[in-house]
């Protein structure tokens, strides 16, 4: 599928991973709805990019808020091609710690977001592609989700993270088998240690050892790379199925 007058969903799109794409899919000539809570910077982004952007205020929880600002995209645009979910959150807690046994509600809250809020938009998504027509490869649309290598080796604290990463690949299989009627296609990234505004946070001497643990290339990821591979995701047509890690081959201990 051609990036070129694309109409692409993008959560998350304000900030880090997901504004990273967004910018390499608007500067492919494509149209990007930001779904996103934050408003300020959403809106920022559309000042700065014109129309090519526009910016929704969504709750990836709530179906009413996914789709109400999916009938406006396809409203405006004409059509979904394409949806990328880079919303989540993460945060560090044991499974037991010096104040007893983790969170319920904490770890309720992780996967509602993570999980139930990546399957809320791209289920929704995927029914407006449906009614696509379909290009000369067949193809509708393209799905792309954000799991971790946290999925794979989780640290200490990220039992919650893990497990939410975890099951966004495994839904990658079963998604591209009951999509491929349609047309559909999904594939899901799963990122190393990217400077993301997180790691930001942490400062350049932690970052920087950080870094000493990626085999090749010794450094963090940068985010537009994420947005690369979203990108040759979508203009490969038999990608397909498939969780792709984008790590520098780092293993995690």
């Amino acid at each position: 599928m051609k990036i070129e007058n694309t109409v692409a969903i993008v959560t998350g799109g304000a900030s880090g991973l997901g504004e990273a794409t967004m910018r390499n899919f608007v500067a492919g000539g494509a149209k990007v709805a930001i779904f996103d809570l934050n408003e300020e910077r959403g809106n920022q982004l559309v000042e700065e990019l014109g129309d090519a952007v526009r910016f929704y205020k969504v709750d990836v929880v709530s179906e009413e808020s996914v789709s109400n600002a999916i009938d406006d995209v396809v409203e405006h645009y004409g059509k979904v091609e394409v949806c990328i979910n880079c919303a989540g959150i993460a945060f560090g807690i044991k499974t037991m710690g010096k104040n007893g046994p983790h969170p319920l509600g904490s770890f309720k809250k992780l996967i509602d977001i993570n999980v139930t809020g990546t399957f809320n938009v791209f289920r929704l998504a995927a029914d407006k592609m449906t009614e696509n027509e379909p290009n000369e490869e067949g193809e509708r649309g393209v799905i792309i989700n954000t799991a971790s290598v946290a999925a794979f080796e989780g640290q200490k604290g990220q039992v919650a993270y893990s497990a939410s990463k975890g099951a966004i690949a495994a839904m990658t299989l079963p998604v591209a088998r009951d999509l491929a009627f349609y047309g559909i296609r999904i594939c899901t990234i799963a990122p190393g240690l990217f400077l993301t505004p997180l790691f930001e946070g942490l400062g350049k001497e932690v970052c920087d050892s950080l870094a000493k643990d990626v085999p090749f290339p010794p450094r963090l990821g940068a985010p537009s790379e994420y947005g690369d591979m979203a990108r040759k995701i979508v203009e490969m047509p038999y990608l397909n199925g498939e969780t792709i890690r984008l790590d520098g081959a780092i293993r995690l201990a």
